[in-house]
C-alpha cells in the first residue's frame, strides 16, 4: 500500500514537472521587440538633386540613352531629396572605394545606432546573449560581428552570427534566426544588426539593368533589441505573433533575376532583370498561402472560400466578373509595412492586398524620405506609424520583404501598447505627407529628352559645368 502510494505521489510530482516544462517552454518561445533605433546620417551626406546630376556627369561613359534612362528611372522612382549616400560617392570616388571607404560607412552606423539602443532600453552591452548581425554586400574578416563585441566589450560568451548576401529580406531573416534561438527555453536578449553596404558596390558602366540599384539605393539601417522573457513583456513594444519565409531559388529564372555578377567589359554591379516582377509575384503569392491561415480570421477564410467556389461554379459572363476572389487581409491586420523596393513595387503589393491609399501612405514616405534602403528600410515604415501615432495596444502589424535568392519574407506583429516614438522621424514628420512627391529631377534635367546623339554630345558637357 505505502508502495502503491508512493508510486502515486512520484507520478504526480512527475506530471507536474512536465506541465511546469510545458508553461516554460511555451513562455520562452515568444518573441518581444522591445524597442528599435534606425538611423540617420549627417546631413553633409545627402543627395540632393545637384549632387545626383554631378554623380552622373562623373561617369564619363554615359551617352544620351542612358542619361534618358536614369531621368526615367528617378523621376519615376518616389525618392525625394533628403536621402543619403556614403562619403566616398559625395566626395567623388564611387570609382576606386577604399576598404576604409567601406568600413567608415559601417562604423559610422554602428557606432551611433548600437549605443543609441542600449541607451535607449537602458540596456547594458554585457546583458546581450545574442548578436546578429545583416550587412549583404560587405563581408571583412574579423567580421561586423565581432567589430560590435570589441566596440562595446560584450561578454565572453555571446552568440554572434554575420549573415550576407541575404539582400533586402534579410532583417526577416535575422528575426526568424533569434526566434529559433529564443525555442531553448533559455531568458535570452537577442541583437539585430541590419544595413546594407553602398560605398563598394556602386555600379559605374552602362548595363541599365546594374544602373538602376545606383537610382534606388541609399545609406541607412536600424538595430533592434528583442527577447523572450516575459518579466520584459510589459517593456515590449509588439510581440511577434508568426513568421513565414518563402525561398524560391530553386527556379532558375527566380534565382537569377537579382544577382551580382559582371556586365560585359567586367564592371561589377548588381544586375536586376525584367524577369524580376514575375519572380517577386510567385514568391509573394507563394508566401501568402501559408500567411493567410495564420493570421486571418476563420470568418474571412470561409468567406473567401465560397466566392471561389461561387466563381468556379458560376460562368462569367465577361471578364470584368471573372477576376480571382480576393482575400480581405484588414480583417486580420490593421497596419502594412511594406517594402520600400520603389514605387512600382509598393503599387503592386498594395494593389495584390487591397489597399488603400492611408494603407501605403507610410511606405510611399519613407522611400520619399530614405530611399531604398535595403532590410532596413521596413523598420524606418514601423517609424512612420510610431511618428504619426497610428500603432495602439492590440494592433496587428504585417511586414513584408523581398530579397535576392528569391526570397519572401513577412511577419505579423502585435502591438503591446499605444506607441509615439518619433524617433528618425522626429524632426520631419510633420511635413509628412507632403502636398506633393513629384521630385525636381524632370525640371532640372528634362533637357536630355530634347536632345539627339549629336545635339546632346554638344552641349550636355556644358551645361551640367554651368550648374
Amino acid at each position: 500500500m505505502e508502495v502503491l502510494a508512493t508510486l502515486t505521489t512520484l507520478m504526480l510530482i512527475y506530471s507536474l514537472y512536465l506541465l511546469y516544462k510545458f508553461y516554460s517552454l511555451k513562455l520562452s518561445s515568444d518573441c518581444y521587440l522591445i524597442d528599435y533605433v534606425c538611423f540617420k546620417p549627417s546631413s553633409d551626406r545627402k543627395i540632393t538633386t545637384e549632387m545626383s546630376g554631378a554623380i552622373v556627369d562623373r561617369n564619363k561613359t554615359l551617352g544620351l540613352s542612358e542619361y534618358k534612362f536614369l531621368l526615367k528611372v528617378i523621376v519615376n522612382s518616389g525618392i525625394g531629396e533628403e536621402t543619403y549616400g556614403p562619403r566616398n560617392i559625395i566626395e567623388g570616388r564611387e570609382d576606386s572605394p577604399t576598404f576604409d571607404d567601406a568600413m567608415l560607412e559601417m562604423d559610422e552606423f554602428l557606432n551611433v545606432s548600437v549605443g543609441d539602443l542600449f541607451k535607449k532600453t537602458n540596456i547594458s552591452p554585457q546583458d546581450v546573449d545574442v548578436l546578429v548581425v545583416n550587412i549583404s554586400m560587405f563581408s571583412p574578416a574579423p567580421s561586423l560581428a565581432s567589430r560590435i563585441v570589441q566596440r562595446h566589450k560584450m561578454r565572453e560568451d555571446v552568440k554572434t552570427y554575420n549573415l550576407s548576401g541575404m539582400g533586402c529580406s534579410a532583417s526577416m531573416i535575422g528575426v526568424d534566426l533569434v526566434r529559433n534561438i529564443f525555442k531553448s527555453g533559455k531568458k535570452t536578449l537577442a541583437v539585430i544588426v541590419t544595413s546594407e553596404s553602398i560605398t563598394p558596390n556602386w555600379y559605374s558602366g552602362t548595363d541599365k539593368s546594374m544602373m538602376l540599384g545606383n537610382m534606388l539605393f541609399r545609406s541607412g539601417g536600424c538595430v533592434m533589441l528583442l527577447t523572450n522573457d516575459p518579466a520584459r513583456q510589459a517593456q515590449a513594444k509588439m510581440n511577434l505573433k508568426c513568421l513565414v519565409r518563402t525561398h524560391i531559388g530553386s527556379n532558375d529564372d527566380a534565382y537569377n533575376c537579382a544577382m551580382q555578377k559582371e556586365d560585359e567589359v567586367g564592371r561589377v554591379g548588381f544586375h536586376l532583370s525584367k524577369g524580376l516582377p514575375k519572380a517577386a509575384v510567385r514568391a509573394f503569392a507563394e508566401n501568402l498561402q501559408q500567411l493567410a491561415p495564420k493570421i486571418l480570421p476563420y470568418s474571412e477564410l470561409a468567406l473567401y472560400m465560397y466566392r471561389t467556389i461561387k466563381q468556379m461554379a458560376v460562368k462569367p459572363k465577361d471578364s470584368s466578373s471573372s477576376a480571382m476572389a480576393r482575400i480581405n487581409f484588414k480583417s486580420g491586420v490593421d497596419h502594412f509595412c511594406l517594402h520600400t523596393g520603389g514605387s512600382a513595387v509598393i503599387d503592386a503589393v498594395g494593389r495584390a492586398l487591397g489597399l488603400s491609399k492611408y494603407d501605403v501612405e507610410p511606405a510611399r514616405m519613407t522611400l520619399h524620405r530614405w530611399g531604398n534602403t535595403s532590410a532596413s528600410s521596413l523598420w524606418y515604415v514601423l517609424g512612420y506609424m510610431e511618428a504619426k501615432k497610428r500603432l495602439r495596444k492590440g494592433d496587428r502589424v504585417l511586414m513584408i520583404s523581398f530579397g535576392a535568392g528569391f526570397k519572401c519574407n513577412s511577419c505579423l506583429w502585435e502591438v503591446n501598447r499605444d506607441l509615439d516614438d518619433g524617433d528618425v522621424w522626429a524632426d520631419c514628420i510633420k511635413n509628412y505627407p507632403p502636398q506633393s512627391l513629384v521630385n525636381p529631377y524632370m525640371e532640372r534635367f528634362g533637357w536630355v529628352n530634347d536632345h539627339t546623339e549629336d545635339s546632346f554630345k554638344q552641349s550636355e558637357r556644358e551645361f551640367l559645368s554651368t550648374r
